[in-house]
């Protein structure tokens, strides 16, 4: 849309080239006042609406979907994976459905050993051994089977010594029916116990902020923790994301790069106990060096921050990821403190976790601030060498004058030496 009308703007423009230049005027449909006025501003709310894509939403879901993926059989080479990333409705779908089907496949063959040894037609036959005493149809073999898996033994089916087939399947479905069982098992457990459950009560600010810090331009953002059990070897980093283009024309669609945000002082590794501010100097080698406040909102780049570390109860990895888009950065604040010193311990009030307030920080980059910072000190160099200089022509000058004088000294005492010989 925004294009089409910026389109429209430029046939408008060169027709009125035209009609200067050429004696033949082409008169076209005037729009009212109103809308002409609003055409431009409307255009600008449109391309001013426009969002960022994320790549990583706040939640810590990356938002990429894969499509057109041919080899599909990865997928059933790792199934005990792709059964863990499956929904609990499809999971649990299938879980009741493999006990079912090995149920009802392992009951159907006792139900065709028995028929075609002949059981159900001596079915009350006290002389008669069958091969499972008391299975008289396909629902009591349907039900001996579940026994049989599950284990369970009532006592009132059971299976004779004269029947070698019969004891080869109950060997089967005992060796099956215990895989199944620690498979559909152990996939449950580890679904249920995800460390990406434990993710969801770590915290990240809703905003990061740009501000001063030790005379430095910095921005920080805030991590905290809601469980008393705490994330052992916690660490933190991020990532800018942002389109760019190489030198050599590439373009490099969501190009990462890397935010220092401590690796070379070991600040990213965290004592996750009470809510942190995590911080990045903008340095000559951060990517906001040349970004100030008024270049900030016009720039598409998205922060993402990852925080990782084992959970101390079960010493499982987990990782808590989300981002920052430039909307979500503002410029010129700092976070309000949520730590308070009680009677014998420490409080954090998470009511104001996400609270910022306003500071005084300038709305220059940090290259800009380095430069004026370098001009600040060069006048003073030069005032100091400028008066060296001139106390140096002073000594000099008087120097000069010295002699003058001594030689003017010398001069009259000649003459009078001439005078008096004379």
């Amino acid at each position: 849309v925004c294009l089409f009308f910026l389109a429209a703007n430029v046939l408008e423009e060169d027709s009125m080239e035209q009609d200067i230049e050429s004696p033949v005027t082409f008169h076209q449909p005037k729009l009212p006042k109103q809308a002409r006025e609003d055409l431009p501003k409307n255009i600008n709310k449109e391309c001013a609406k426009r969002k960022i894509q994320r790549y990583v939403r706040k939640d810590g879901k990356c938002n990429v979907h894969h499509g057109n993926v041919r080899e599909t059989y990865r997928y059933l080479t790792d199934i005990f994976t792709t059964l863990v990333d499956l929904k609990w409705r499809f999971n649990l779908l299938i879980f009741v459905m493999v006990y079912t089907v090995t149920w009802l496949f392992f009951g159907m063959i006792w139900w065709l050993i028995a028929y075609m040894r002949g059981d159900m037609d001596h079915i009350g036959d006290s002389t008669w051994t069958p091969c499972v005493s008391n299975l008289n149809g396909f629902v009591s073999a349907f039900l001996f089977s579940i026994e049989t898996e599950t284990t369970i033994g009532y006592g009132y089916r059971v299976i004779t010594d004269k029947c070698p087939e019969g004891i080869i399947l109950l060997l089967v479905q005992s060796v099956l029916g215990s895989i199944v069982n620690a498979f559909m098992v152990g996939c449950m457990f580890v679904k249920i116990s995800q460390p990406k459950k434990r993710a969801e009560t770590l915290v990240f600010s809703t905003n990061a902020v740009i501000s001063m810090r030790d005379g430095k331009l910095c921005l920080m953002f805030r991590v905290g923790d809601l469980r008393n059990s705490h994330i052992v070897e916690a660490s933190i980093r991020a990532k800018l994301i942002k389109s760019k283009q190489t030198k050599e024309g590439e373009f490099i669609p969501l190009n990462q790069t890397d935010i220092n945000v401590g690796y070379y002082t070991g600040d990213d590794r965290l004592f996750l106990v009470s809510p942190l501010i995590i911080s990045h100097e903008i340095n000559q080698q951060s990517p906001f060096w040349e970004i100030s406040k008024a270049q900030l909102p016009k720039e598409e780049l998205e922060i993402v921050v990852i925080l990782e570390g084992m959970v101390e109860a079960t010493g499982m990895t987990c990782q808590a990821r989300s981002s920052y888009i430039t909307s979500e950065i503002l410029w010129g604040y700092r976070f309000t403190p949520v730590l308070t010193l009680e009677d014998g311990f420490y409080e954090v009030d998470y009511n104001s976790f996400h609270e910022t307030y306003e500071t005084n920080t300038p709305v220059y980059s940090a290259k800009e601030l380095a430069e004026m910072a370098s001009r600040a000190e060069l006048p003073l160099t030069w005032s100091v060498s400028s008066k060296l200089d001139q106390h140096a022509e002073l000594e000099t000058e008087e120097e000069e004058k010295n002699q003058e004088d001594q030689n003017e000294r010398n001069g009259d005492v000649a003459n009078l030496e001439n005078e008096s010989k004379v």
